[in-house]
């Protein structure tokens, strides 16, 4: 049997073809790798993700990114938007809890947070509590007794329905049987920029967030919602010194699309844990007084998932829609 030849061009330009275009290239030399981070630039997610990437890059060869900022609903848009992602190693994105999963409690949202693929956790921050330093309130019991006496009255800022700082007002609120003016914003910055310029009573953000002003004198603490006094704000009580007995904060991490290839998903996994061991990474970030807190794969799902419990309790008690 013989071939036209055109027929027989056509063939052998197929062959020769495809073995190039079965390989095709190789993650991640293809293009920049996109992180999306689902709040505005400024606030302690966006100083994560540019904090870690560089060090992720040097561990990962050939790896480059951008880091592409999605506000909006408390990161429910940005989550969104990753989620959907195709899942091919080039788009990863910031989560943080508790919010991941109280997002999912308290309205609908258009991901499983149980598929998402859980690359690293690189912060754990605690919440609290920060007035300006003109304020009268110069403790947490004296911001309780003010809402206790009129209930509904005393503004506290976070940086959104459903987000950490929401969770963390939503709890005292109901431990200490009181109710708060709840003012939401999106992301940190504009919050910060209200409580600075006067227009709320009180701003509920994590330690890493407040402590520049903080060190600076425009803000105090009233409290931070840590096991423990931290070493670079050993001034500044715990709720739990101060009769509240509660842990809170945001768990701050990476990560990616559900369906992402288990070859890639252990590339990513290898190079956050190799950045977060670096000494060049964790000198940055005692700089900025970044908490970090480096769990890998399975160790940080597990520490996402342990909340999922007390964060339906605190819903079934009293829903935080607001």
């Amino acid at each position: 049997m013989t071939l036209k030849r055109r027929s027989f061009m056509t063939l052998a330009a197929t062959t020769l073809a495809a073995p190039a275009l079965a390989q095709g290239p190789e993650w991640p030399k293809d293009r920049p790798i996109q992180v999306i981070v689902p709040f505005p630039p400024g606030g302690g997610v966006d100083q994560m993700a540019r904090l870690v990437m560089p060090h992720v890059q040097k561990a990962v060869p050939d790896l480059r990114y951008v880091i592409d900022n999605r506000p909006g609903a408390a990161s429910q848009l940005g989550l969104e938007l990753l989620y959907g992602s195709k899942p091919d190693g080039y788009t990863i994105g910031a989560a943080v809890m508790p919010t991941l999963l109280s997002m999912a409690i308290e309205r609908p949202v258009r991901y499983d947070a149980k598929q998402f693929v859980f690359i690293a956790n690189v912060v754990d921050d605690p919440g609290g509590l920060w007035v300006l330093a003109s304020s009268p309130l110069k403790s947490l019991g004296d911001a309780l007794e003010r809402a206790k006496a009129a209930r509904g009255t005393v503004s506290i800022g976070t940086t959104g329905v459903g987000s950490d700082d929401h969770l963390l007002i939503a709890d005292l609120a109901q431990t200490a049987g009181t109710q708060f003016n709840h003012v939401p914003f999106n992301g940190f910055a504009p919050l910060q920029t209200a409580l600075l310029g006067g227009h709320l009573d009180i701003g509920c953000f994590n330690m890493s967030e407040g402590l520049p002003a903080l060190r600076d004198g425009r803000l105090r603490c009233l409290g931070l919602a840590s096991a423990e006094r931290l070493p670079v704000v050993q001034d500044v009580p715990t709720f739990s010194e101060q009769g509240i007995r509660m842990l809170a904060g945001s768990q701050r991490g990476i990560v990616a699309p559900p369906g992402l290839p288990p070859e890639i998903g252990e590339r990513l996994v290898e190079g956050f844990k190799a950045a977060l061991a670096s000494p060049e990474f964790l000198a940055e970030a005692r700089k900025v007084d970044m908490p970090i807190s480096a769990k890998t794969g399975q160790d940080y799902r597990a520490s996402v998932f342990a909340a999922e419990g007390h964060l339906q309790r605190m819903w079934e008690r009293s829903p935080w829609r607001d």
